[in-house]
């Protein structure tokens, strides 16, 4: 086949998705956040795939390698493609939505993570927001309008946007949200909307869905009918029946926000049944990465969340979720164990000495823990 010679691969593969995506009359839909980019672009493509045809990032192809491949991966007769865009230095996304030219650009949520490469959270909020550079005139901006750092700092750059959130002023409000142990209700435009997807995080997930949703036509009843069927999303709030063991297997990331989001969905696992009110909580914490010099003052904040959750055993996986474990063993005003490790792999060494068979147990940490490794030895053990 033919070879091109190029100064730069990476700035190489972006030009040629550049000009692929000028050459096709793609819709694109750009997504960013601190959390969510992954779950709110999976709603979008199974909503949107009853009536268009997509093509969606694979996995989380979201930076200067995986967004071009994400566009150069669409059939020429795709109608719509949904990618995710992410950073974790400042000056990251303006190059990469200048690649994807979206007419929706969305901005999930900006909270604390990658500290390391930020400093603070109003760099986040300002990095996130240029995902509008790439937007035409009469592209869409879809903001979280319940993040008011995020909203005000939006109307600063003078351009419009959309807000969606839980706000009585929002463009796309969400009300009545209820959320059991494995899915959520909410109400949109006067439509009940069942979400297979517990936790109010995934609720945010969903509204922006909709919020982008609502540019191709669809109504809250369409999007109701379809968000019915969603299927789990790999190591993000999966939840496993491993044995009599329920496992939520949030391993795939970890930040603060994302943390706190799974531990109100593990909480909610017990109190959703009157059979599960005795069964232990237990969360394997393994580390929040690229905090910065906040890591240690995040990770004690952590140890506070899971005490207030009602967690019974935290199993802290790596250096810093021992912090965690001291803390929550500091703050709760119950019988809450803890149990430390070096690494995963003295994790899974010791599971069966540790665990009961009916737990339910949490599973989560950056990807550094690697600790998707964790459950498969929970499925060799249990399953």
């Amino acid at each position: 086949g033919p070879i091109l010679k190029v100064r730069d691969t990476i700035q190489a593969l972006g030009d040629l998705a550049r000009t692929y995506r000028r050459m096709n009359p793609f819709q694109v839909v750009a997504i960013t956040g601190s959390v969510g980019k992954t779950t709110t672009r999976q709603i979008v493509h199974h909503v949107l795939s009853r009536r268009f045809r997509t093509h969606q990032a694979q996995k989380s192809f979201n930076n200067n390698i995986g967004l071009p491949l994400t566009l150069l991966g669409a059939p020429p007769d795709s109608e719509v493609i949904i990618a995710e865009i992410g950073a974790n230095h400042p000056g990251e996304i303006a190059p990469l939505t200048r690649i994807a030219q979206p007419d929706i650009a969305v901005v999930t949520n900006a909270h604390p993570a990658h500290l390391e490469g930020f400093g603070d959270l109003a760099t986040i909020v300002k990095e996130k927001l240029s995902i509008a550079e790439g937007l035409s005139d009469a592209g869409v901006f879809l903001v979280n309008g319940d993040i008011e750092l995020l909203a005000a700092t939006a109307r600063s750059l003078g351009r419009p946007f959309r807000t969606f959130g839980r706000s009585p002023d929002a463009d796309y409000r969400v009300e009545q949200i209820a959320c059991s142990g494995t899915s959520s209700t909410f109400v949109i435009r006067g439509t009940r909307v069942h979400l297979p997807l517990s936790g109010p995080g995934n609720v945010e997930n969903a509204v922006a869905a909709w919020a982008v949703c609502d540019q191709f036509g669809l109504t809250a009843d369409d999007f109701a009918r379809a968000v019915a069927d969603l299927p789990a999303v790999s190591m993000r709030a999966e939840t496993l029946q491993i044995g009599s063991l329920t496992v939520l297997n949030d391993c795939y990331n970890a930040n603060p926000a994302s943390m706190r989001n799974a531990l109100a969905m593990l909480a909610n696992l017990r109190s959703s049944s009157d059979a599960n009110r005795h069964r232990r909580l237990v969360f394997i914490c393994g580390r929040m990465a690229e905090l910065g010099q906040q890591t240690e003052s995040l990770h004690e904040e952590l140890g506070v969340a899971a005490a207030e959750a009602g967690v019974d055993l935290l199993v802290a996986v790596g250096e810093e979720p021992k912090t965690t474990a001291r803390v929550a063993r500091q703050t709760a005003r119950h019988d809450l164990q803890t149990i430390c490790f070096d690494d995963t792999q003295s994790t899974c060494e010791h599971m069966q000495e540790f665990l009961r068979e009916d737990d339910i147990i949490l599973v989560k940490g950056s990807r550094t823990a690697r600790l998707e490794r964790v459950v498969h030895q929970l499925v060799k053990d249990y399953g």
